[in-house]
């Protein structure tokens, strides 16, 4: 069994490697305890007790801690602020032609249509996301202001 608890180690500690997601770094503290117990010669049972536990208890305790520390770090950016403005259509937005654009708050931007319907020239819509360079957009009213 210490071999498949270096390998369990091991695998999840790749995988939180490459994802870095915070996903599997407690199995790696749990399969380290279990390490622990099979070299002390613990049975099956109690090292898979102990996987579980320690496991469990890493997520518990440290989970909720690390992921209010994560979301501390992203700031809103100005393109963020775009998000919920109303916009002018300055080009034709067709989703299948791959044109639009809209100008807000003094700066042009690509624009696509959220539903995928084509929204003529002046007219106003909401931003309502952003994806890549491209400004999502859904249609206010149609009003001509150029």
């Amino acid at each position: 069994m210490i071999a498949v608890w270096i390998a369990a180690a091991a695998i999840f500690l790749i995988i939180e490697a490459v994802t870095a997601a915070m996903n599997s770094i407690w199995f790696v503290a749990g399969s380290l305890a279990a390490l622990i117990a099979a070299v002390l010669g613990a049975p099956i049972w109690v090292q898979t007790l102990l996987f579980i536990a320690v496991s469990g208890v890493c997520f518990a305790i440290l989970y909720p801690r690390l992921k209010r520390l994560l979301k501390k770090d992203r700031q809103p950016t100005n393109a963020d602020m775009a998000i919920g403005q109303e916009c002018v259509v300055t080009q034709r937005i067709d989703n299948l032609a791959g044109t639009g654009a809209v100008s807000v708050g003094g700066k042009t931007w690509t624009a696509r249509s959220a539903d995928g319907q084509t929204i003529e020239l002046g007219a106003v819509v909401t931003a309502v996301s952003i994806q890549g360079v491209k400004l999502i957009v859904s249609p206010l009213r149609e009003t001509v202001h150029v």
